[in-house]
């Protein structure tokens, strides 16, 4: 394994990468970066490319943390060389990330399971552009894509199908539009932090997320506590039934006129943001666990075979 200087085990934080969110990913990267040589790890940066192979041998770290967002991060793939290479690392393992970076997978698992979701379809650009393939209103996102990457909202007085950009996979999902407030709970381990109301001006897409002042979060929630609670529930269950491991983070909308009826499950982020904007981090906070200490657990916590 690593040489260590001294300072503590040698961690490669993997950030970057080809996604779609890569500049979110090389934003989460140098924050947990400098949140680890502040806790003591001797880290080394590196963004994931071709040659990530030859890099992580030429460093043989003691840990990989990966801060990597959307596809090969996120999807599995990464962590399939990370086995290969039998580099113990950070997050969910080969298969609760592919499972859990697919949406409809996901919510085949949810409902296997008995976690509520809306109905939803797979339909390729051309059907969805052609005609309604459900009735509005609805939502087109890539299966296969974090950080509402992508998304388009058709309104119930929509007077056609959207169209798409060209820049979209061929086969995207198709689900009911939920109402309701945003609401996300993130698991550490075995335990459910809390629960963020999400407050935005429209709906919480990428500039919404990352942007500063695009959306104000209300850490912990102001919600009836049976709410709070199926949150917590449901977060555990969802990444349990997934498979997950370390730390996810478990998006929700909440109908406030149906009551608990009104809570559904949106998607489980393996990978979820450690940007200075992002929501486990400050859950965490919220749970007396600094940035550091969170970023530390996630090191202490990373094997092989997860």
């Amino acid at each position: 394994m690593g040489q260590s200087s001294g300072i503590g085990p040698v961690v490669a934080v993997l950030m970057g990468g080809p996604s779609a969110e890569r500049e979110v990913s090389l934003s989460s990267g140098r924050e947990c970066a400098a949140a680890l040589r502040s806790e003591g790890f001797e880290v080394i940066d590196i963004d994931a490319g071709p040659d990530l192979v030859d890099r992580l041998r030429a460093v043989s770290p003691d840990v990989v943390f990966n801060a990597l967002h959307g596809r090969w991060g996120e999807d599995g793939c990464v962590q399939g060389i990370l086995e290969w290479l039998r580099l113990p690392y950070t997050h969910s393992g080969v298969l609760a990330s592919a499972l859990a970076m697919d949406k409809e997978r996901t919510k085949d698992v949810y409902r296997a399971v008995g976690l509520p979701v809306v109905d939803s379809v797979v339909a390729t650009r051309a059907e969805i552009e052609a005609a309604h393939v459900m009735a509005p209103p609805y939502v087109v996102k890539p299966s296969n894509e974090g950080s509402s990457v992508g998304v388009y909202i058709v309104t119930a007085a929509a007077n056609g199908p959207p169209v798409l950009s060209p820049d979209l996979p061929r086969k995207l999902m198709v689900e009911t539009y939920a109402p309701g407030r945003e609401l996300t709970t993130t698991v550490m381990g075995d335990r459910a932090l809390s629960v963020t109301d999400i407050v935005t001006d429209g709906w919480y897409d990428y500039h919404a997320k990352y942007s500063a002042g695009g959306s104000h979060h209300v850490c912990p929630a102001d919600i009836p506590e049976e709410i709070s609670a199926l949150c917590r529930e449901y977060a555990l269950r969802a990444h349990d039934a997934l498979g997950c491991r370390g730390v996810s983070r478990t998006d929700f909308r909440w109908d406030e006129a149906r009551g608990t009826d009104g809570l559904i499950l949106l998607e489980t982020n393996t990978q979820p943001g450690m940007t200075p904007t992002s929501l486990s981090p400050e859950q965490a906070g919220h749970a007396g666990i600094s940035f550091g200490a969170f970023c530390r657990w996630m090191v202490e916590d990373a094997s092989c075979d997860r």
